[in-house]
């Protein structure tokens, strides 16, 4: 008997005429969203998260077909190419097909990894027990908490990955559980999702989306930032600037101070507005890329004061406008603060901090499988 199953027959079937257009769909279910939003064709995939990452991908995408139940008639494309091609292949293979048949993809968390014999997996969005997945190659690289999307399908007895397995930076995962349990309406994370079969179906096109939408930036390299410019034609450099307390002063002494000042508008007991003066018409355009806040009247806003503690941070987007507002606090509250002290940030360090804030700085490892051309072989 031969070891492994071989699906090289099943994917050349899925890219004959009646099943071509289907497989494309699918494609276009798993790539579709990511390459419009980060502008690339399917063809520069493997320039971008590299070849092993391109070919997981498309796997996703295959095994996401081998589900799929087509209109009209209820077709399936393991079942059409068993019924003609199924004289052909062995019978594990056709084991593993059906096996695939019936399978949902799901982000999964690993534990009690037994290098070269298997690991536990915990299905972390339908919330099952967790499970003894038999795999040799795979528990040599994958280290106790990772976090994988894949297929858990249980042949001959024992639970196998299927090949397409995406490996997930804790955070990105965490984020596809908490999108769920909002468009659910969950809260806690106790709570079982009960989800149904379209939205079961749903998932595989979802993991992987959320996948590109995590490594694509990172691996495309920080796009070019134009020059922003505020709305009275300053180029935007955020500027902080923390006058501190003198001595006795209190946050309500400053407060009563700073309402005396027509410019700030009181938004919270903390908060002020700085305005600017309302334009007169529409503004000219000047062929700059321009970057602003307005209140509902139109009236620019400059700035914002916030009382913190025991200090009054002024923040505004130009040098220029720093030094009016620092010339302003000062006049105004002569006697109640100290030497300012200013911060500044661009506007590329401004993207670079949020962005380091919200993911991962690496993608996630690849996964060592015992596959080639998409052959999967069974761990034990």
């Amino acid at each position: 008997m031969k070891r492994g199953h071989d699906l090289s027959g099943v994917m050349k079937f899925a890219t004959s005429p009646a099943w071509g257009e289907h497989l494309g769909e699918a494609l276009g279910d798993h790539l579709g969203l990511a390459m419009e939003e980060f502008d690339f064709e399917a063809d520069e995939l493997a320039d971008i998260v590299g070849d092993h990452w391109a070919g997981v991908l498309w796997g996703c995408a295959f095994e996401d077909l081998l589900t799929r139940t087509i209109e009209p008639g209820d077709r399936n494309i393991v079942d059409d190419y068993i019924r003609r091609r199924g004289w052909n292949e062995s019978g594990p293979t056709k084991i593993y097909l059906r096996a695939l048949r019936s399978s949902v993809m799901s982000l999964h968390e690993v534990s009690e990894v037994e290098p070269g014999s298997g690991f536990l997996v915990r299905d972390l969005i339908q919330g099952s027990e967790p499970l003894r997945v038999s795999e040799r190659s795979a528990s040599q690289t994958l280290k106790q908490w990772d976090r994988i999307g894949a297929r858990v399908v249980q042949v001959g007895g024992k639970h196998l990955l299927s090949g397409g397995v995406l490996s997930f930076t804790m955070e990105a995962a965490e984020a596809i559980v908490a999108d769920l349990r909002r468009s659910k309406g969950k809260r806690s994370p106790q709570t079982a999702l009960n989800l149904d079969a379209d939205d079961l179906a749903a998932l595989p096109a979802l993991i992987s989306t959320a996948w590109l939408f995590d490594v694509v930036p990172r691996t495309m390299g920080p796009a070019s930032i134009p020059t922003l410019h505020n709305s009275d034609g300053e180029e935007v450099m955020f500027h902080r600037v923390r006058f501190p307390f003198a001595r006795g002063v209190t946050q309500a002494l400053v407060g009563e101070r700073l309402d005396t000042l027509p410019a700030l508008q009181r938004e919270t007991t903390h908060f002020w507005n700085w305005l600017g003066e309302k334009p007169n018409g529409k503004a000219k355009s000047t062929g700059r890329m321009a970057w602003g806040v307005t209140m509902a009247d139109g009236t620019p806003v400059l700035g914002n004061v916030e009382l913190k503690g025991r200090a009054l941070m002024l923040a505004v987007t130009s040098a220029e406008r720093a030094k009016r507002g620092t010339a302003l606090i000062n006049d105004a509250l002569a006697g109640l603060v100290g030497s300012p002290l200013t911060t500044i940030e661009t506007v590329e360090q401004a993207m670079a901090a949020r962005a380091e804030g919200l993911t991962s700085s690496a993608p996630a490892p690849a996964i060592a499988r015992d596959c080639q051309d998409f052959r999967v072989r069974p761990g034990g």
